[in-house]
């Protein structure tokens, strides 16, 4: 065989490998994250929805019920479950929209943000250690790819979404 060629499949194939353990270790980093935010819910007494629900929220500004049913991925009544829990847990407030009066917006009470923040806490200063590992131009390139490994995720599930 030409050595040329064996040297392009070994490339290929090492390629391949590193590819494949990537998905392997985003597909970890899902798994962990979703047991963290299963405990995080836990301590809060919250179900995994309405954590994901008020993370929408807190981390994108006040939001109407059906723009936040939409980026959770849930059927509006399901949302309306969601909601009540939060606000008799007093997590949330529904206020009235002011450019639609006959609107609402889903706002997170800040106050009961930090006691989401401490609980993650731990992973993010594990991941302040993590970064200082990197210089700048690995941190450029890590974020890079995170960003449009979420943007697939997002390609994704919109097409599942669609079907």
């Amino acid at each position: 065989m030409d050595s040329t060629l064996s040297g392009a499949t070994s490339t290929a194939r090492r390629r391949r490998r590193l590819t494949n353990r990537i998905k392997e270790s985003v597909h970890d980093l899902n798994v962990q994250l979703t047991l963290l935010n299963h405990q995080v819910g836990a301590h809060l007494d919250l179900r995994d929805a309405d954590l994901e629900c008020l993370d929408l929220v807190s981390r994108y500004g006040p939001m109407g019920p059906t723009a936040l049913a939409r980026r959770a991925g849930l059927h509006p009544a399901t949302l309306t479950g969601v909601l009540d829990r939060l606000e008799r847990g007093g997590w949330v407030i529904r206020t009235p929209n002011p450019s639609d009066r006959r609107a609402i917006l889903v706002q997170v009470i800040k106050e009961k943000e930090t006691e989401i923040a401490y609980l993650l806490s731990g992973l993010s200063h594990a991941m302040d250690d993590v970064c200082a590992e990197y210089d700048d131009a690995e941190l450029v390139m890590i974020a890079d790819f995170l960003l449009r490994s979420t943007k697939a995720g997002r390609i994704a599930t919109d097409e599942l979404t669609e079907d």
